[in-house]
Parts: structure tokens; C-alpha cells; sequence
């Protein structure tokens, strides 16, 4: 389903972090001069987390991430309409999520952790674990303080310049801690909870992997 870098590609990527981070915001998402962009980095390291039948939560323009990752293989939803999504990928309300209970094999969080408003994010993803299988699991990306902060900052005057839509800037956060992440995370009821680091990227990104449990 996942077409994963090749080795040269992970070691290409590795040593041209310097330069493809700051490429990266006024460039886009997509591969250039021979190196991959930092969303197929992160699409490469979290699909391996992935189970099977994928809720993207908050998937950005094209429903990149389950269309061509994923290879159709789950649903991407973004409170967005933006470029390339459909109504049925339009959720106004990510705390009360249209689907059944026990529908999805794994949740993800690619980048965005931070723009969930505070005051909903553990009910956000209280409802992205009901909506989870038994031994299903979520699958969170998150930063450095530093890094969050940086790529934030100059990427909200680039999406300004562009003209790209995106969430009111009073709702986002610059960084969220590790901590807070760990916290949100099991208070919305997830378990055994790990931290894998990007070695690509130098270690200054990186996911969390969270666990529906039996009980």
C-alpha cells in the first residue's frame, strides 16, 4: 500500500535537512531537486504506524495523505474546505465525528496536533478513539519547541503571501510540549503511548504512537 524512500533517498534527505527545511515553506509540499519534501517524509514515517483503514484528521488540501499514501484506503477530513476536498470530507465539528463506533484501524494527527483550539482538543480526540477498532491506534507528529516555532512562524507569512487557507491564527498554538501531547493523549483514553524519533529530519521531529486497549 505504502511506498517507503529507499535507503539513498533516506540518506540524501538526511543530509540535506539544512537546506530542504527552510525550501520547504515557500516551495510546498512537493518533491523537488532530488530530495523529498518534509510532508512525504512525514507521510513515510507515519504510514508504518498505520494499521489499515485510515481517519486522516485534518488532511489539508488534496487528501494528500490517504489518496496517495494510503492509496484510498480511509477517510481524510478537515474542518477546511480546501482545494481538492468534497462535502463528505468537510467536518465542522471534529469533537463529534460523522462516523460509527469501532470503524477505523488507525487515526492520524500529521502536523496539526497544534492547531487543535485547546479547549477541545482532548474531546477531538476522545472522539477520534471511539471511532477507533479495538487495539487500534493513533498516530500524532509533533516537534521541537524550537523547530514548531520556527516553521510556524515563517510559514504563516508565506500562507499569507500565497494567499492558502488555513485556521484562525487565535486558535493555534506555536509548539505544544511533549508532555501535553502525552496528557491530551491519555486523557482522550489512549494507552501505551511511545515516542519515535525522525532521524531524517535530525531528531527534531517526531510521532507518537497511542493504543485503543480492550478493557
Amino acid at each position: 500500500m505504502h511506498s517507503e524512500r529507499s535507503v539513498f533517498q533516506k540518506w540524501v534527505d538526511f543530509v540535506t535537512f539544512p537546506i530542504r527545511a527552510p525550501i520547504a515553506i515557500p516551495f510546498g509540499d512537493d518533491d523537488k531537486f532530488g530530495v523529498s519534501s518534509l510532508q512525504t517524509e512525514r507521510f513515510d514515517y507515519v504510514a508504518k504506524e498505520v494499521q489499515g483503514y485510515c481517519l486522516d484528521i485534518g488532511c489539508g488540501p488534496g487528501n494528500r495523505f490517504i489518496t496517495k499514501c494510503m492509496k484510498g484506503n480511509g477517510v481524510g477530513i478537515d474542518v477546511i474546505r480546501h482545494d481538492g476536498l468534497t462535502d463528505e470530507n468537510v467536518v465542522e465539528d471534529m469533537t463529534h465525528l460523522p462516523f460509527s463506533d469501532n470503524t477505523f484501524d488507525s487515526a492520524t494527527f500529521i502536523a496539526n496536533f497544534n492547531h487543535i483550539p485547546r479547549p477541545i482538543r482532548v474531546a477531538e480526540l476522545a472522539d477520534a478513539h471511539r471511532c477507533l477498532k479495538d487495539g487500534g491506534n493513533v498516530i500524532v507528529t509533533a516537534a521541537t519547541p524550537l523547530a514548531w516555532i520556527l516553521v510556524h512562524k515563517v510559514g504563516f507569512f508565506f500562507e499569507r503571501v500565497l494567499g492558502r487557507p488555513r485556521s484562525s491564527e487565535q486558535d493555534d498554538e506555536l509548539f505544544c510540549t511533549d508532555d501535553h501531547v502525552v496528557d491530551v493523549l491519555e486523557q482522550a483514553g489512549f494507552r501505551n503511548i511511545t515516542k519515535k524519533y525522525f532521524f531524517t529530519q535530525w531528531l527534531l521531529n517526531h510521532l507518537f504512537v497511542g493504543w485503543k486497549q480492550n478493557i
